[in-house]
């Protein structure tokens, strides 16, 4: 049992290691032994309570997002952040990285998903097929599609590179 955050813990994330468990939501970013309990790091950056944290593919970085941005933190250095995206307009719900850990895909009350360059933050593709708030985005097994689900009730499956 973990008891670092001071507030509400909205999501929490495996590394891909199965060693290491990665939380969020009371305005940081938490990485802690899975074992033991211990905590390895903590990261602050977000103005708002954070909605989601995943882990690279390569386990030496952590995405997270709740305010208009996704940040990404080096676990290893504690350098944060190394790269941090603000191309949505509205909170951010939901992020994930592409099976190569090139990409992300961050979906936002500004109904968009976006995938993105993890490294350069340049956005790649904006999906407006949603009607509502993006509340979830994940990747294929292949990397090429997107799957995203929304307030609109609907889960939309997409070409997103």
């Amino acid at each position: 049992s973990y008891t670092g955050h001071k507030d509400n813990v909205w999501a929490v994330a495996w590394s891909p290691d199965g060693l290491r468990v990665a939380s969020c939501g009371d305005n940081t970013v938490q990485v802690w032994n899975a074992g033991t309990g211990q905590r390895l790091g903590v990261f602050n950056g977000h103005t708002d309570n954070m909605r989601a944290v995943a882990w690279s593919p390569d386990g030496r970085r952590v995405a997270s997002c709740g305010d208009n941005t996704v940040q990404v933190w080096h676990v290893d250095t504690g350098q944060h952040p190394v790269v941090s995206y603000t191309g949505h307009k509205d909170n951010v719900w939901a992020v994930a990285w592409s099976p190569d850990g090139r990409h992300i895909a961050s979906g936002s009350g500004d109904n968009t998903v976006q995938v993105w360059d993890a490294s350069t933050r340049q956005r790649l593709v904006s999906y407006t097929g949603h009607t509502e708030l993006v509340y979830a985005v994940a990747w294929s097994p292949d990397g090429q599609r997107v799957a995203s689900g929304s307030w609109d009730n609907t889960v939309q499956v997409w070409q997103a590179v």
